[in-house]
């Protein structure tokens, strides 16, 4: 029997995703004068996979990857000016309105009272603890926990500590290598609800195990009941 639900954050409760692609639109175009678009894209991917260990996830490290790879780029040419852009477009991600996705809201109210309702999510203490302030979801979560990985080692650590038995837990979200191969790894339960836009680095390839997978978060109520 599930007893705990842990939902994802980013791309599972609100958009996420659409928002880095349309900084990056801009960072290329800040660079276009001095590099094309595909090594741009490129060389701000190593810098960010170079600095996950440093950094770790989220819009501050983007931030900081913009700015190391417009000075690599342009070998230090870049002017104060187009620092300040880079800057200003981090600023504005971490100002936006957090935009929850349909049904979201609606299923966790479905829920609240049927079993334990965790936040898990991977990122920025800060920026995440915002996000879930402006969403208006909070009182919907036990418990909410903000890691600076989903791995197998990360969720078993995260269940022992609270006592939660794998076969008693679901995990719900958008990212098959985050969310979805860790917890069945360890012998729990997890469920996909995909998101248009996928970061190259949480996408998978491969044969992978069967897992449900569900269009909107909707319909999760009802696939709980279902024997």
């Amino acid at each position: 029997m599930i007893r705990v639900i842990a939902f994802d954050a980013d791309d599972t409760l609100w958009h996420n995703e659409i928002h880095f692609r349309s900084t990056e639109a801009a960072f290329r175009e800040l660079l276009r004068p001095y590099h094309d678009e595909a090594w741009i894209d490129a060389r701000l991917f190593e810098t960010e996979m170079r600095n996950l260990r440093r950094y770790g996830y989220g819009i501050k490290a983007f931030m900081l990857s913009m700015i190391e790879t417009a000075l690599e780029l342009t070998e230090g040419r870049i002017t104060g000016p187009e620092i300040q852009r880079i800057l200003e477009l981090g600023q504005d991600m971490l100002a936006r309105p957090v935009e929850l996705l349909p049904h979201a809201s609606d299923c966790l109210r479905a829920l609240s009272g049927r079993c334990r309702l965790w936040l898990l999510t991977k990122g920025d203490l800060l920026d995440q603890e915002s996000k879930l302030a402006r969403s208006g979801l909070g009182d919907h979560f036990e418990e909410v926990v903000v890691v600076s990985e989903k791995d197998e080692t990360t969720y078993r650590d995260v269940l022992d500590r609270r006592g939660v038995p794998p076969a008693e837990f679901l995990m719900v979200g958008n990212s098959v290598k985050s969310d979805i191969l860790p917890v069945l790894a360890l012998g729990g339960h997890a469920l996909q609800v995909p998101y248009p836009e996928t970061w190259i680095h949480e996408r998978v390839e491969g044969e992978l195990p069967r897992f449900p997978v569900l269009e909107h978060l909707g319909l999760l109520p009802a696939w709980l009941e279902t024997p």
